[in-house]
């Protein structure tokens, strides 16, 4: 197939289409068949290379991201099916018509719908935009159209707002995985080799009756999360610096079955050099795009969309220096200048999070020390006290107990912030259970709950955790939930959790 260079793009007024105007909608199909080299006549599935361009250019036509609307087809039809092997058009059970699934929409052509396979996409398309500009369905941040976890709602209207498509089970508060834009999403990211962040609801935002066929009713309208989250992978532009997100093969040609060229490594920089290109060997099923890009040294090739992120400048090369660990080797005991906690508890100990503890007996030296006790194991208490030296140092240090119990200040605070304690002033047994130590399950709870001003999960706070990078850990059993929080680690999830927070 040769290449593809977008002319709709600069003739066409982005979102002015309308399916019911026959006039427009000819001219727009005629030229996205056109365009992508498809015989609208044909009565057979295109090849994926093609497919891909009708649904990309449709997309792109209504300014709304192709990563999606490829994933609805994928979703509705299965490999991009619109004709059975004898040219008709695939009609389900319910009236579904071809690629998009297109049922019960009187303002589009019916034969049209099941001849015209361009169409078809237009109005799937066009019904997904109108579900983004609906006002009934909550928003998103600042609901931009190329952020592509904006179009959550928008997705889940696509299929119906009934209670089968609660993002979040109302009688557990478990995620509902078998949601229908949560299966989207996931095409999304299996298909186009994209890295999703997963939204992070509670019950309390969606009220329904699961016995009933209502709609579900939305108890939050707008949603703010200061999370990553994810851009086009379709809008970069010629001459436009892009960063690679990972290390990725620079191909000669644009496909994975053209020679490498070396790598691209994570991080660099390069310059976009022309319009976007669809695989070359028409039986890849991928989702992705290709980019011609060129290198700081001129070398020039192709990178795969999903693997480019924006970026505005190249960055400083790192630099490399010897950590000098001096001070704190005379001060602390039992430091390590190689241990994996080194740094994590340096700088805990600058930000006054941590400190050494005064006259330890050693056996061994016959002498008192001071030493950091990396492997001693926090209380509820110790942890929300180190927790607040971070978060909330000014208020903790103001701090008054209300009752004879001593840490009632402590725990009047870590309510105030929605983090859901073990200790209970009223209970010997809640307080002896905090004593004993807080887990790493626990500990993981409050500290998402404390970021998002209210409860959630245990599951969804690890959930929260190997998302953004606060753990290593890649499964809730690698995370160790039960076990319990020594000081070494909470030095290492508050850093990386100011890290994750300060992006």
């Amino acid at each position: 197939m040769k290449k593809i260079l977008k002319p709709l793009i600069s003739v066409m007024a982005i979102g002015t289409l309308s399916l019911s105007i026959n006039t427009d909608n000819n001219v727009s199909a005629n030229n996205i068949a056109k365009t992508c080299e498809y015989n609208s006549a044909s009565k057979v599935n295109p090849n994926y290379s093609i497919m891909n361009c009708l649904l990309t250019e449709t997309a792109l036509s209504y300014d709304v991201p192709p990563e999606i609307v490829k994933a609805i087809a994928e979703g509705e039809s299965g490999n991009w099916r619109h004709f059975d092997q004898n040219g008709k058009a695939i009609v389900t059970a319910d009236n579904g018509i071809g690629i998009m699934q297109i049922t019960n929409q009187a303002n589009y052509n019916q034969d049209r719908l099941k001849s015209d396979l361009v169409y078809n996409i237009q109005a799937g398309v066009e019904t997904l935009d109108n579900m983004f500009k609906r006002k009934d369905l909550p928003r998103i941040n600042g609901g931009e159209r190329d952020v592509l976890e904006h179009w959550y709602f928008a997705v889940m209207a696509y299929n119906g707002t009934k209670p089968v498509n609660s993002p979040i089970f109302q009688a557990t508060g478990e995620r509902n995985v078998n949601a229908y834009q949560e299966k989207i999403f996931g095409i999304v990211e299996k298909m186009g080799l994209i890295d999703l962040t997963v939204l992070p609801f509670s019950r309390e935002d969606f009220q329904y009756d699961s016995n009933s066929k209502e709609n579900i009713k939305f108890s939050a309208m707008n949603y703010d999360f200061d999370l990553p989250l994810t851009k086009s992978k379709h809008f970069f532009e010629t001459n436009q610096k892009v960063r690679a997100t990972t290390t990725v093969n620079f191909r000669a040609r644009p496909t994975k079955d053209s020679p490498s060229m070396g790598t691209i490594g994570e991080g660099e920089i390069i310059t976009i050099t022309g319009p976007f290109e669809f695989d070359e060997v028409s039986t890849k099923t991928n989702h992705f795009v290709w980019y011609p890009v060129k290198r700081s040294d001129g070398t020039k090739g192709y990178v795969a969309s999903s693997y480019l992120d924006y970026s505005a400048s190249t960055p400083a090369p790192p630099v490399t220096t010897t950590p000098d660990y001096s001070d704190y080797a005379k001060k602390f005991a039992d430091f390590s200048k190689t241990a994996w906690w080194t740094d994590d508890m340096i700088w805990a100990i600058d930000r006054s999070l941590i400190s050494g503890y005064g006259d330890v007996w050693n056996a061994k030296t016959k002498k008192y020390e001071t030493q950091l006790q990396p492997k001693t194991q926090l209380t509820e208490a110790h942890f929300l006290t180190i927790f607040f030296r971070f978060a909330q140092n000014e208020e903790l240090a103001n701090v008054k107990n209300n009752s004879s119990w001593n840490k009632s200040g402590l725990y009047n605070m870590a309510k105030k912030y929605h983090m859901p304690v073990l200790a209970n002033e009223g209970s010997t047994a809640s307080k002896a259970l905090a004593d004993k130590g807080i887990s790493r399950g626990k500990m993981a709870q409050l500290m998402a709950s404390y970021h998002y001003g209210k409860t959630v999960s245990q599951n969804e706070a690890i959930q929260f955790f190997m998302d953004n990078g606060i753990t290593t850990a890649t499964t809730t059993s690698h995370y160790k939930p039960d076990q319990i929080l020594t000081r070494a680690e909470i030095s290492a999830f508050i850093q990386r959790y100011e890290s994750f927070v300060s992006k």
